[in-house]
């Protein structure tokens, strides 16, 4: 059975650009680039924008390849999830934070395609949110 979301908010969600992930990954500078003019174009509108954070034994919670990359800055009160798997649904808050907000669609952005941005982006469809994967603002390794 379809899921059909309520109501019209969307949400920025910024996965996995993090130092250990980007380090590696293809144009990563430009991606960046347009990942900061996205953010700061939803919080100019009010848009919230989720920061999610991958974690596992070869990006550890809390070291410096896990940090968020430099260029970019998760403001003061920015929600931000962590979570193990490839999609940033599995085992996590985020539907539930989804919900609290009353968010119907996501826009999502980030690395690695390939990876997390593909898990995350069917776990969103298969919830019945709408999705806009911003095509140049995701990327994954090279």
């Amino acid at each position: 059975m379809a899921i059909i979301r309520e109501g019209n908010q969307g949400v920025l969600l910024v996965v996995d650009v993090q130092v250990g992930v980007m380090r590696e990954a293809w144009e990563a500078s430009r991606t960046i680039k347009n990942i900061s003019i996205a953010v700061e174009k939803a919080r100019s509108q009010g848009i919230p924008v989720i920061w999610v954070q991958h974690s596992d034994d070869e990006l550890v919670y809390g070291s410096p390849d896990w940090q968020i990359a430099s260029e970019l800055s998760p403001a003061e009160g920015e929600l931000r999830i962590y979570k193990q798997y490839n999609s940033a649904f599995e085992e996590t808050s985020l539907e539930k934070t989804l919900a609290q907000l009353g968010i119907a669609h996501i826009v999502l952005a980030g690395a690695a395609t390939n990876w997390c941005i593909r898990a995350t982006a069917y776990g969103a469809l298969e919830r019945g949110y709408d999705l806009t994967l911003i095509k140049d603002a995701h990327t994954t390794g090279t």
